[in-house]
Formats: structure tokens, C-alpha cells, sequence
């Protein structure tokens, strides 16, 4: 097999950053102790940066005590499909030029609660994947004579 026919293709930074930037939905995992979360969030890319709101509870409390975050952005057709994630560290805004400037990023909550928190999360490492769908090849190298 070649490497044009090969069905899976590493993303460089520059191809990941570039599908994170037209999604807006991804899942942030959060590590505590033995414990380890996962959470869907609305979120917007900024300077090379990932933000996104959220409310007082647990995902905001785990952030606190480990700030070193996951997050996994991914979609799909019917002929490929592609994943990227961020490993990170996660900073709640704290200044007020911080929040007015976030709050000019046009993030909205998706579900009709109040979030007044800002995170952003300060990218260490992103890798990627893209895959092209197709048929299974034949499992047991059975061919026609």
C-alpha cells in the first residue's frame, strides 16, 4: 500500500488548528486524584487558544485543583472522518480586561443557564488524525482464484 492509498493521515498543528477553529462543541477531561471527567462544551478558538463558559460545579472545582486538561474535538462524513486533541492547561479569567475581552468572542451557552466563567485553555500539545471511511479489507486473506 502506498502512502497515498494509506487511510490514515497525521494532522500537523497548522490542519488540526484549522478543524478546531469551524467546530463548536468538544469534550474537556479533567484528571483529580483517581478520578478522571468528561464534559461536552460549547467553545470558540482564540489566538491559538481554546475558550469556552461555564457555571460554578465540578468542572470548574476540578480545574482548580489540576489545571492539566484534555480536550478532544472530532467529526465525521460518510467518506472520512478526523480527531484532534489539546492537551493543555486551564485558567479560569480572572481580570476584568480578560472577561471583557472573552465576552467580545460572541460565546454563548447552548443550554439557557447563566455561566459567567470564562476558561481558556493554553495549548502544551495538539495532535490530529484524519481517516478515510471504506469497506473493512477481507479479515482472513481470502482471495478469488
Amino acid at each position: 500500500m502506498s502512502e497515498a492509498d494509506d487511510p490514515l493521515h497525521v494532522l500537523s498543528a497548522d490542519e488540526c488548528w484549522a478543524r478546531v477553529s469551524d467546530e463548536e462543541l468538544g469534550r474537556l477531561v479533567t484528571h483529580v486524584g483517581d478520578v478522571l471527567d468528561i464534559f461536552p462544551v460549547n467553545f470558540v478558538v482564540d489566538q491559538g487558544t481554546i475558550v469556552f463558559r461555564t457555571a460554578e460545579g465540578s468542572k470548574l472545582f476540578e480545574l482548580t485543583v489540576n489545571d492539566e486538561v484534555l480536550f478532544e474535538v472530532d467529526d465525521h462524513t460518510e467518506t472520512d472522518a478526523w480527531s484532534v486533541v489539546v492537551r493543555g492547561h486551564a485558567r479560569k479569567l480572572a481580570t476584568s480586561d480578560e472577561v471583557a475581552r472573552a465576552d467580545t468572542l460572541g460565546l454563548k451557552p447552548w443550554l439557557p443557564t447563566l455561566k459567567y466563567n470564562y476558561v481558556r485553555i493554553e495549548p502544551t500539545t495538539v495532535s490530529g488524525r484524519a481517516f478515510q471511511r471504506g469497506p473493512e479489507p477481507e479479515r482472513y486473506g481470502v482471495s478469488d482464484y
